[in-house]
């Protein structure tokens, strides 16, 4: 059983897409241990495939993400996350290693989001999300060009560079 190391918590507010504040404490864990017996409602994956980051694209919702999405009844967060990029991009999870969590407030609801790192590779094209999702595109990014996608700030720039350093540890 590996350690949960605790690096970083990072304590910021940002608007969501309905533009509406959300609060949140972003924490540094090295694996899933940190999260035992905390209830986690999401998963979203840095996801490399060779030196590129995997970004999906929702043309209803009309912008970028990391692959994702929320955890089902009965699911860990590594089997939700495994299926999440399947769907999503139709890519398959060689190796991966959670790096931190984020816990949200905003006003409707509390939730929890883990951050995994991921190594994938194409089961095949990606064609459509298959359960009706959202996901209508895939690219393929060099990984500094992210904020061209997505800013999400200093925890934004924080999450990417651990995720930098540890998907060098699991391919």
């Amino acid at each position: 059983m590996s350690k949960c190391n605790l690096q970083m918590k990072l304590i910021f507010t940002f608007k969501n897409h309905a533009n509406e504040t959300v609060n949140a404490v972003y924490y540094d864990v090295d694996s899933v241990d940190g999260l035992r017996g905390k209830k986690v409602d999401g998963v979203q994956g840095y996801c490399f495939y060779k030196d590129k980051l995997v970004l999906v694209y929702s043309e209803s919702k009309g912008y970028w993400n990391l692959p994702g999405g929320g955890v089902e009844e009965g699911e860990s967060v590594e089997q939700a996350l495994v299926r999440e990029i399947k769907e999503e991009t139709n890519m398959r999870v060689i190796s991966m290693r959670m790096i931190g969590y984020q816990d949200l407030t905003d006003p409707h609801r509390e939730y929890r989001q883990a951050r995994f790192v991921c190594s994938v590779e194409p089961y095949g094209d990606f064609v459509r999300d298959p359960d009706g999702g959202e996901i209508t595109e895939v690219k393929l990014i060099d990984p500094k060009d992210l904020e061209k996608y997505l800013d999400w700030g200093e925890v934004g720039d924080h999450c990417l560079e651990r995720a930098i350093q540890v998907v060098r540890l699991i391919t």
